[in-house]
């Protein structure tokens, strides 16, 4: 006797089920990210204003420093998902394996780089004379704990391919609180200034990735997965990555160009930025709660050749999109009052921030659509095209928002203009998940 096909109801309901309980955990665990930097922003903000300053170059600098490797994450589960789809569990965790030893060279690489040429960093990213010290400090400081960055975020990958989003919730959770006590014990307790919470913040984040790599080496020890390094398999985890890097270096450019042209209209400019970036983050992180889900999901449906199924959850993930970042809009306009007290006392900042805290909540739908759907086509493994988009938007983005000082515009014209980045990013994106190019089956692609 063949099953009745499930109802759009049901169907609807089973992908709901799905969704929640993959994005909930992910919610707690992607905003430990910006919340780590809010944290900093907090303790650090009431230190005087050249010190926000220059925590702001600082960990623009840092996140683009790691962030342009968060494809160690997002193929990492795209690719683990497709093989658990297709019911093969070590290989799926050999691929895992794989990613973490990616990270550890790369990070390797990175603090090799950023040591030596920090003063030159910050000076191109238009640092005041004041704040310029402040930030060269925090930034030396940081990059130590890039390597530990880099394996949460392949370690991260590998859970999350496996449909476990509750693990990386609770080191989340412990590594956050861990950073604010540090954060705070450093700055204050032991009087190191801008620089304890550097410090705070390395060893938070290498307390994490040994946490990862204890529940990664569990896994591949139970599985038989060999946890040695594998020349091949390293190079064909980066070589997967290739295209995600450059959709995400082309992103990191936007935010970077945002940040040195705020820089550049002055320190209260440069600090309401800081706070504005620290939440548009925040907000960012939340609604890609959905979109690992979606990697997840998507990943899965297609490992197993179930298309439609890959079909319908894309479909009822963008309504999930919409309707997040309607309520996220919301709530940044209910608690705007609340919100700018808590990280400056400088009414200066707090009048430069708010117009500015008023763009990014206008956008938000838009953002949730967004990052729903580059969370669908990463978990198709639809890289190239990712990479195109991100390259034209980049395009786009780039003259306005230089134009920004050139006609007066202030801080809320920048975010005006990341407001327009958003759409056509939403466009292109449209365009792609509407056109099916991006649904291919089995377990890799």
């Amino acid at each position: 006797m063949t099953q009745a096909p499930a109802t759009p109801k049901a169907a609807r309901r089973q992908h709901d089920r799905e969704i929640v309980a993959l994005a909930v955990p992910a919610f707690g665990a992607l905003v430990a990210e910006p919340l780590f930097v809010m944290a900093d922003s907090a303790i650090v903000g009431h230190l005087g204003t050249a010190q926000l300053a220059g925590l702001g170059v600082a960990s623009a600098l840092l996140m683009t420093a790691v962030s342009v490797f968060v494809f160690l994450a997002y193929a990492t589960t795209a690719a683990v998902a497709r093989r658990v789809g297709a019911g093969d569990l070590p290989a799926a965790i050999r691929q895992g394996m794989d990613g973490i030893w990616l990270a550890l060279l790369l990070g390797a690489a990175v603090v090799a780089v950023v040591l030596p040429t920090a003063p030159f960093l910050i000076e191109l990213f238009g640092a005041s004379a004041t704040a310029a010290p402040y930030a060269t400090t925090y930034l030396r400081i940081s990059a130590l704990g890039i390597p530990a960055m880099l394996v949460v975020l392949a370690a991260t990958g590998v859970l999350r391919g496996l449909q476990d989003t509750r693990t990386p919730l609770y080191v989340a959770v412990a590594g956050f609180v861990a950073n604010a006590a540090l954060n705070v014990g450093l700055v204050y307790g032991a009087d190191l200034g801008i620089a304890g919470s550097a410090w705070g913040t390395v060893i938070a984040q290498c307390g994490m990735a040994a946490a990862y790599l204890v529940v990664v080496v569990r896994g591949a020890q139970e599985h038989g997965a060999s946890l040695r390094p594998d020349a091949a398999g390293i190079k064909a985890s980066a070589q997967a990555g290739v295209p995600l890097l450059v959709r995400t270096l082309s992103l990191r450019a936007i935010l970077m160009i945002a940040t040195a042209v705020a820089a550049r209209l002055g320190d209260a400019d440069i600090a309401a930025h800081q706070i504005i970036l620290s939440l548009w983050s925040l907000l960012a992180f939340a609604m890609d709660a959905i979109a690992i889900a979606g990697q997840a999901i998507i990943g899965r449906y297609l490992g197993a050749g179930d298309t439609e199924g890959a079909r319908a959850a894309c479909r009822r993930m963008v309504e999930w999109g919409i309707a997040v970042g309607v309520v996220l809009a919301l709530l940044v306009v209910i608690t705007r009052s609340f919100f700018l007290p808590l990280f400056t006392s400088d009414t200066v900042v707090q009048d430069t921030a708010l117009p500015a805290l008023i763009m990014v909540a206008l956008s938000q739908p838009i953002c949730g659509v967004v990052f729903v759907l580059d969370g669908v086509l990463m978990g198709a493994g639809d890289g190239p095209y990712l990479a195109w988009a991100m390259v034209l938007t980049l395009a786009v983005f780039t003259p306005v928002a230089l134009l920004v000082p050139a006609v007066g515009g202030g801080l809320t014209a920048i975010w005006a203009a990341m407001t327009l980045m958003m759409t056509v990013r939403m466009l292109t994106l449209w365009l792609r998940t509407r056109s099916g190019h991006w649904i291919v089956t089995g377990a890799t692609r």
